[in-house]
């Protein structure tokens, strides 16, 4: 690990346990709700506050680096070059509001393209998920173990019950056959977390049909240091500044599961 690394993995953990006490503060305060994209997409004045945080943070230590926010105080960027931290300040904003817990700060760092440092932080639980490329992952410094196969039936997936109703990106038919077949599946409401868990061996795989970058930015850096396979749902790499279907388990499982339920059945 270079000292410039080492550098900025000492700033974002601070930066991050300095945000958590912030949303924890917030609890006893009253929360000002709003909508985005429809009812059900919501963003608080602590998404806005916390990701403003970052930002100055970011912007006064490393003036020269770029920042991808998905409250949209960041930058709008058209190249993956150069550093670009990419955050969500809170990603699972209902949780948040409904139950004040399963939510995290995302933090993913990249520097032309490729995933360099990856930051997941359950504020509640405070487990904070990190990983620095070549160095492997942990959770809050302890060292996660390579990812083992598991076979399907013994799989424990993290799935939304929305892809096996009835909705305007998949047949519900599709992977209805993989939730009858697994062990069971499960359902966080917040992909970061759904994420980490899958790299912390807590979950088997995660299978979602859209996500934006800052969703998925400091997982995939979590899951390449333990040796997971992360896609879209045609098995493509994933593009960083972009919306994304996104497939994640460990090797053999992922390549099962695609084989079996997914290659040539996803219909954009």
């Amino acid at each position: 690990m270079t000292q410039r690394w080492k550098e900025i993995d000492t700033y974002v953990k601070e930066w991050l346990k300095e945000a958590g006490q912030k949303i924890q503060q917030s609890f006893s305060k009253e929360l000002l709700i709003q909508t985005k994209s429809n009812p059900n997409d919501l963003v608080t004045n602590m998404d806005k506050e916390i990701e403003q945080f970052f930002i100055s943070k970011i912007n006064e230590t490393f003036p020269e680096h770029h920042i991808l926010g998905e409250e949209g105080y960041g930058e709008e960027l058209e190249s993956d070059e150069g550093t670009i931290w990419i955050i969500d300040p809170i990603d699972g904003t209902m949780n948040f509001v409904h139950q004040q817990r399963n939510f995290a700060i995302s933090i993913g760092i990249f520097e032309d393209g490729v995933g360099q440092a990856g930051y997941i932080y359950d504020v509640i639980h405070n487990e904070l998920y990190h990983a620095l490329k070549g160095q492997g992952a942990f959770m809050n410094n302890i060292q996660l173990p390579k990812l083992e196969p598991v076979p399907v039936e013994q799989a424990i997936i993290s799935l939304n019950a929305t892809w096996v109703t009835e909705n305007r990106r998949i047949d519900p038919s599709v992977l209805s056959p993989l939730v009858r077949k697994v062990r069971g599946t499960r359902s966080y409401g917040s992909a970061a977390i759904e994420l980490a868990y899958v790299a912390a061996g807590r979950l088997d795989g995660y299978i979602t049909l859209r996500l934006a970058p800052w969703d998925f930015a400091a997982g995939k850096v979590l899951i390449e240091e333990v040796g997971g396979v992360m896609t879209d749902l045609e098995g493509k790499p994933l593009e960083i500044l972009e919306k994304s279907s996104v497939f994640v388990s460990k090797p053999t499982l992922h390549d099962e599961i695609f084989r079996t339920y997914l290659e040539g059945k996803w219909n954009k």
